[in-house]
């Protein structure tokens, strides 16, 4: 079994600007630096494929002199703010051998090594019964569409219990595991059967927008500076 990570780190970002190499408390490389300290901690990982088109980012991945990393530069043409996350899930699997490919993102600065590890050790673990892993976050909140709530029924009860509410998930985008075979078949990272692999919502958290990253940097300095 050979597992290669696919960390995906253009340079455009319309929200905020050097997203992910801006400097984030104390780490002058700011997400990445953090994402890329976590993942050397992973386990069953074969190589970490980081793939940008940002000078910066390749730069600093060179200087760190590590075999593990290997720095896939990324056609401008997929690197665009017109590119598409499908036509990205196309080009994977052209740039790895590996019989399954972890993807991630470094703007889920809270979701660390040992969170990948048992992630990878429930999938292989439950292999028999799931082709693939995406993470979650359970929503048992009021939902509502554009008219009604959609996960209970207000002509029984105006006001439920949250815990008696119809679950649903929200795909947090903090991990996914597919088999390069899934990659090819279905043109998804993946497959018809995902596990759901829950995590809270710091965990969870992902930074989109400028709002983002100040809290995301307040929580960290808080809780999690010290960890690194």
């Amino acid at each position: 079994m050979t597992l290669d990570i696919f960390l995906p780190c253009r340079a455009s970002s319309k929200r905020i600007k050097n997203k992910n190499i801006k400097k984030f408390s104390n780490n002058k490389f700011g997400l990445l630096e953090i994402k890329i300290k976590d993942l050397l901690r992973v386990k069953y990982v074969r190589n970490i494929i980081l793939s940008t088109d940002d000078i910066k980012i390749i730069n600093y991945i060179e200087s760190l002199n590590l075999k593990k990393i290997k720095i896939d530069k990324r056609n401008k043409k997929l690197c665009s703010d017109n590119a598409k996350t499908d036509d990205l899930i196309k080009y994977v699997p052209k740039i790895t051998d590996a019989e399954y490919i972890l993807w991630t993102h470094v703007t889920s600065p809270f979701f660390n090594y040992k969170d990948y590890n048992k992630a990878i050790e429930l999938f292989f673990k439950n292999k028999a019964n799931y082709d693939s892993l995406m993470g979650v976050t359970k929503l048992q909140e009021f939902i509502y569409n554009e008219t009604r709530p959609i996960n209970f029924d207000k002509k029984k009860e105006k006001w439920p219990r949250t815990q008696t509410l119809k679950k649903f998930f929200s795909v947090n985008s903090s991990i996914f595991i597919n088999s390069k075979k899934n990659y090819l078949k279905f043109n998804d990272r993946i497959g018809a059967k995902p596990f759901y692999f829950e995590s809270d919502k710091v965990k969870a958290f992902d930074i989109d927008w400028p709002d983002d990253f100040k809290v995301a940097e307040n929580i960290y300095q808080s809780f999690y500076k010290k960890k690194y």
